[in-house]
């Protein structure tokens, strides 16, 4: 949080003053009998709080000055936060060095696929030749070549200066 806001903050949890409560006794003539009244008075009374505050805040050079202390404090607590995280990972690992590194290579395969939106494949089925005598393969193949030939044949163009663009 930034001290800019602590005001904005703090407005709603402050509470308007207690009531003022006021007991006098109004004799009026003729009906004897006392009655008992209860009137509410609205009075604007100035938040010398409010007023301080907004003036204070309101000084540019101060407002600048805690701007860059604010953002500075920010910097600070994020990296203390990521030197946090850095030594409570090799805390792990000093601790059971295999069994981290087990868990931190499966974790680093499951965001790879995450990140590339791919799916593992299937090793068993990739393990016997039938996976690779599927009707997808032979374009796979031509595929493959036409685009080495291509390249192929772009390096040799220009090592032979026959550039066609």
């Amino acid at each position: 949080m930034r001290f800019a806001d602590i005001p904005s903050r703090l407005a709603p949890l402050q509470q308007p003053p207690d009531p003022i409560v006021i007991n006098h006794i109004i004799t009026v003539e003729g009906d004897g009998s006392p009655k008992t009244a209860c009137y509410d008075i609205e009075v604007e009374v100035d938040d010398a709080y409010k007023s301080m505050v907004h003036t204070y805040l309101s000084n540019m050079h101060t407002s600048q000055e805690l701007s860059a202390i604010d953002n500075k404090i920010h910097e600070l607590v994020e990296q203390i936060n990521q030197m946090k995280v850095h030594r409570e990972f090799y805390l792990e690992f000093s601790r059971d060095p295999q069994t981290f590194i087990s868990r931190w290579l499966a974790s680093q395969c499951r965001d790879f696929w995450v990140m590339t939106d791919a799916t593992p494949g299937h090793p068993e089925e990739e393990r016997h030749a039938e996976f690779y005598n599927a009707h997808w393969t032979q374009e796979a193949v031509m595929r493959y070549f036409y685009n080495r030939i291509s390249q192929r044949r772009q390096d040799l163009e220009h090592a032979l200066g026959l550039n066609n663009n």
